[in-house]
């Protein structure tokens, strides 16, 4: 699937683990840095527990561009956007508490386990849960979001499927626009304020979108 000079293929490409990790940091990195912070850890971590199954990227310049290999240029292009989706016990950023822990410190580690426990969001039967969107700011108003969110929808398609659910936060209009554009609607409405200072977000819009099954 392509649009213009942007390719959109499942899975990761070799090598782009700090590229993907980099993107979903900066997209993300507001509400992930209380338990993943500082920033360098944050990005380490993210690209040493990707699960690639659980992915689908855009490449620009995937046709004949030259570069080095793994995400930023080659045969594979560079990488300008990620989705992930959790199905079947998996989601595309993984590490147990454990993983935590060894990253971060038996005691600083259990803190952090605690605060990635409350953004944990588990699919219920027949559906798939999407773990977010993250385009390079530089290549963003192309369309490249809604291309991922078209794979995602075809592969809730495949995998038989009834709905996509998605979390946005209050604090991310665009991101909700783009999900509503797409045929996302809010169900349910949910006001944290005391997370605010915890996890830099102070409400949460959860989104269905049915689809049907082939």
């Amino acid at each position: 699937m392509t649009t213009e000079s942007v390719e959109v293929r499942r899975g990761l490409p070799e090598g782009a683990a700090a590229r993907v990790a980099e993107l979903y940091w900066e997209a993300f990195g507001g509400k992930l840095g209380r338990a993943l912070g500082p920033a360098e850890a944050g990005r380490r971590f993210i690209a040493g527990h990707l699960h690639p199954d659980r992915a689908v990227t855009a490449l620009s310049g995937a046709e004949g561009a030259e570069g080095a290999e793994g995400g930023e240029g080659g045969e594979g292009g560079r990488v300008v956007g990620v989705a992930g989706y959790q199905l079947a016990g998996r989601g595309l950023v993984g590490g147990d508490a454990a993983a935590v822990r060894a990253e971060y410190g038996r005691v600083r580690g259990l803190y952090r386990v605690l605060l990635l426990a409350l953004l944990e969001r588990t699919p219920a039967r027949g559906e798939l849960v999407m773990d977010g969107i993250a385009v390079d700011p530089a290549e963003r108003s192309r369309g490249i979001g809604g291309l991922l969110l078209t794979e995602i929808e075809a592969i809730a398609v495949e995998q038989r499927c009834r709905r996509i659910r998605l979390d946005v936060v209050a604090e991310n209009p665009r991101a909700r626009e783009l999900y509503e554009k797409h045929g996302f609607r809010a169900v349910r409405v949910q006001r944290t304020p005391w997370l605010r200072d915890v996890l830099g977000f102070g409400g949460v819009t959860t989104m269905h979108k049915e689809v049907a099954a082939r």
